[in-house]
């Protein structure tokens, strides 16, 4: 049975960290129906001046950030004493777990385009371990497909492997089709699927979806992109839904309203990481 669009969502443009600019594409409105990924945000600019202020040290909780800078670079610092950067094709993927303070700063380069989900985790496992771990150029394979190519970010992908996601099960995917061109997805009937148009239109079972777009699909095995009369970049997104309750607020998102009032209480007490602090 082919996929067909349930829901989509054009992103707009908004101001957050420092003064970033960026295009909020998923959030708080769009938690039931994209679940479960909670916040998508998309960066695309040629000016410096629209990134270079970047998101100073702030905590998370309860949710795993996955970010994939296809142009450009983000250089990561957190309180476990991580300090990397990726960029031009990289991603870097940070489990908050219990409590992590990041900051994510964003050199000028000629053009920033990327992406960064919030993956949401699991209420058993809202307060494992925090981690981060990246993945860079050697990690991702480029496969060449009829009229474009595949960038295998996570997930499987046919007999192909990429990272493999420990909480829950993530096929990403970064797909660029040439104009005038298709190519048929196959997916696993139940699995919760987002397709985001990061460059260009594209038809998505059928239906035209303009640039900076999310789509949750129907149930299915398959879905049909393709691309308009220019190149187009998809993002596929495949994982299962939680059907958990969400209690969200700001960088902090936990099941109930509770769990949220206490991670919050943990900020103000200072007891907030419960893992060695690593600056």
């Amino acid at each position: 049975m082919e996929r067909k669009i349930r829901n989509q969502v054009t992103g707009y443009r908004t101001i957050d960290g420092a003064g970033v600019n960026l295009v909020r594409v998923l959030g708080n409105g769009t938690v039931n129906d994209y679940d479960p990924i909670l916040l998508l945000d998309s960066f695309d600019s040629m000016n410096p001046d629209d990134y270079i202020a970047g998101f100073p040290m702030h905590p998370h909780r309860g949710i795993e950030t996955i970010s994939y800078v296809y142009r450009g670079r983000m250089t990561h610092r957190d309180s476990l004493g991580n300090e990397d950067t990726i960029g031009d094709g990289e991603v870097q993927w940070m489990t908050a777990g219990s409590g992590i303070m990041h900051e994510e700063k964003l050199p000028a380069s000629e053009k920033l385009l990327g992406v960064q989900l919030w993956l949401n985790l699991p209420a058993k496992d809202k307060m494992v371990a925090p981690a981060y771990h990246s993945i860079k150029n050697s990690d991702i394979e480029e496969i060449l497909i009829e009229n474009g190519k595949l960038r295998l970010l996570a997930g499987e992908y046919k007999d192909r492997k990429g990272y493999m996601s420990k909480y829950l099960p993530l096929d990403y995917y970064d797909i660029h089709l040439d104009p005038d061109s298709s190519i048929t997805m196959d997916t696993e009937e139940d699995r919760s699927v987002t397709i985001f148009t990061l460059s260009g239109d594209a038809y998505i079972g059928g239906e035209l979806v303009g640039e900076k777009s999310a789509v949750k699909l129907t149930a299915g095995n398959q879905v049909v992109i393709r691309s308009s009369n220019i190149k187009t970049q998809v993002l596929f997104i495949s994982s299962t839904m939680l059907g958990e309750p969400v209690s969200w607020g700001g960088p902090i998102v936990m099941n109930t309203k509770e769990e949220l009032d206490k991670a919050f209480d943990d900020l103000r007490k200072g007891i907030f990481l419960k893992e060695e602090i690593r600056y």
